[in-house]
């Protein structure tokens, strides 16, 4: 498990088979250290993160449940809409 660090905070990148991970999670910390899970829910509400993440998974994710996934993209471009990680990994089946 490689990491840099930036602005004193360590982002660990983690490596499945031949491909390098990003930990979002130690990227947000940057932000709010005490509660990165704001962060990243705030990023989850825009169509543009939505959109990449599903076309993401529909690539790299033969489990990903593309019907799910496209209530949230046409939701995701309503301002009362809200994502969680948790949420969306749990309904889509994402990785």
């Amino acid at each position: 498990m490689a990491k840099i660090t930036v602005k004193g905070t360590d982002i660990v990148f983690y490596k499945k088979v031949e491909e390098d991970y990003i930990s979002l999670t130690d990227i947000a910390k940057i932000r709010d250290a005490a509660n990165p899970s704001q962060i990243i829910s705030l990023w989850l509400r825009t169509y543009s993160t939505i959109e990449y993440l599903g076309l993401w998974e529909m690539l790299n994710n033969p489990g990903f449940k593309p019907h799910i996934y496209e209530g949230f993209k046409s939701e995701s471009a309503k301002p009362h809409f809200w994502m969680s990680s948790q949420k969306w990994t749990t309904e889509t089946n994402a990785i």
